[in-house]
């Protein structure tokens, strides 16, 4: 092979390696703002969700009385306050896994993203066994039906 080949063999693979390098980036691009677009919606489900909670939440709270109130506060501040504090510490392990090197952190955040969507997975558990509950509740409770 002459030299001008192999330098032309050479420049014709950089060119090549060049476009998929911009192909990758590009799908990249796309994909990340898939995923973003994603997100936003889970996000705005998830407020509308919430919105609507809060409006079945006040209606519950027009019917129920002084002691079922009181409760319910009670633990509405326990679970606020054991949010927070899982939030702290998520944020602690956050700003620890942000010192990591290149795609650990991609990794780390993922994987994080992962066990918080596993756990309100088991929270939307623990509501729908709940609000069964409730309805049984309500369903053998004689005077007080919703609807």
């Amino acid at each position: 092979m002459k030299l001008s080949d192999m330098f032309s063999t050479l420049a014709e693979n950089a060119r090549a390696f060049e476009e998929r390098a911009s192909e990758w980036q590009k799908d990249l691009t796309a994909r990340n703002e898939e995923m973003i677009g994603n997100v936003r919606k889970w996000q705005d489900a998830a407020l509308e969700r919430q919105d609507e909670m809060n409006r079945q939440m006040r209606g519950y709270f027009d019917e129920a009385g002084e002691n079922v109130r009181k409760q319910w506060e009670t633990m509405h501040s326990a679970w606020e306050d054991q949010f927070e504090k899982m939030k702290a510490r998520g944020e602690e392990m956050r700003v620890a896994a942000g010192k990591m090197q290149g795609g650990d952190f991609a990794d780390w955040a993922e994987a994080y993203a992962a066990q918080m969507v596993s756990y309100a997975q088991k929270m939307q558990d623990e509501a729908a066994n709940a609000i069964a509950s409730a309805t049984e509740a309500r369903a053998k409770s004689p005077g007080k039906k919703k609807g």
